[in-house]
């Protein structure tokens, strides 16, 4: 027992330890717990990528007009793929009238086009065969470009199905890089891909189109919209519109939608390096992948 006199002098209880030093392991519980959900995060998208498939899954990559990020989008799915996956990767770009695809892969030669291919490819044809008129990138990956770097003949429906029909059995997984809609090829390619991606920008008409277009994709059989996701591009530091409010309504039409943030290497506009991406681009871009290809896999 104390005397209430003496009891009254004595200070406040103190921890045993600083409040400084408190909170520097509190800090630092928190970022080895981020970092090991972070780890966990993407060893579940390594999995999901790199399963295996029975027939050579295509994606389609398109847009409501041109600067919609529609192409890069495409590099990077093709990227992700071909670094995943053990099986060879195809982009093919269904754009002849000057796409710029093999200049965002660093393409240096180009050779053969997808029209060309279409009159060449025949069943008895091994994948050494085909991938000699392709050009080669890197981690297994090959393009097939829509031009030599001209203005070349437009794309007609009937080519695109040869071409495309003759190469799904000798890749896993195929990228294409579509013409803006409404260009009847990209229409054909939206229908026969296993998964579709529509690329928009992150503007008030960017997505007051591309909202447009999933209502009228509503109208479609069902697997159309399932099968389809959205990305908002960020084309600036700040967006005009609140992207994540656009994103919820997009979503509501029962289409995927993902969000690539602004980022300064692919804003420039030229061949896409992974190792110069900021790290929420790389993170991104390799969720939006792996969801677009558990979609593709629900579709045979």
């Amino acid at each position: 027992m104390v005397d209430s006199a003496l009891a009254g002098t004595a200070r406040r209880p103190r921890h045993g330890e600083p409040l400084a030093a408190r909170a520097s392991r509190a800090l630092c519980r928190i970022v080895a717990s981020s970092a090991a959900r972070e780890v966990a995060e993407i060893t579940r998208t390594a999995e999901t990528l790199q399963q295996p498939v029975t027939t050579g899954r295509q994606i389609a990559v398109t847009s409501i007009r041109g600067g919609a990020g529609k192409t890069t989008v495409a590099a990077l799915l093709g990227t992700a793929y071909a670094h995943y996956r053990q099986d060879p990767v195809l982009l093919v770009e269904a754009d002849p009238a000057l796409g710029s695809l093999p200049l965002r892969l660093g393409a240096e030669t180009l050779r053969w086009t997808t029209a060309d291919l279409a009159d060449i490819v025949e069943p008895q044809m091994s994948l050494l065969d085909v991938t000699g008129y392709l050009v080669q990138l890197p981690d297994n990956a090959w393009l097939l470009p829509g031009s030599r770097g001209q203005i070349g003949a437009m794309l007609d429906t009937a080519t695109y199905g040869r071409v495309m029909v003759a190469l799904r059995r000798y890749f896993g997984v195929t990228v294409v890089d579509c013409e803006t809609l409404p260009a009847e090829v990209a229409r054909v390619a939206l229908s026969a891909a296993q998964a579709r991606v529509l690329a928009a920008p992150a503007t008030l008409d960017g997505v007051t189109s591309t909202y447009a277009v999933l209502q009228w994709m509503r109208e479609l059989p069902p697997h159309m919209i399932a099968g389809t996701v959205v990305v908002l591009s960020s084309m600036m530091a700040r967006p005009g519109i609140d992207v994540e409010a656009a994103a919820e309504t997009l979503r509501s039409t029962g289409a995927g939608v993902h969000v690539l943030p602004y980022d300064r290497h692919l804003a420039a506009g030229g061949a896409l390096r992974t190792e110069l991406l900021s790290r929420p681009t790389r993170l991104a871009a390799t969720r939006l992948a792996a969801d677009v290809f558990q979609l593709s896999q629900k579709r045979r």
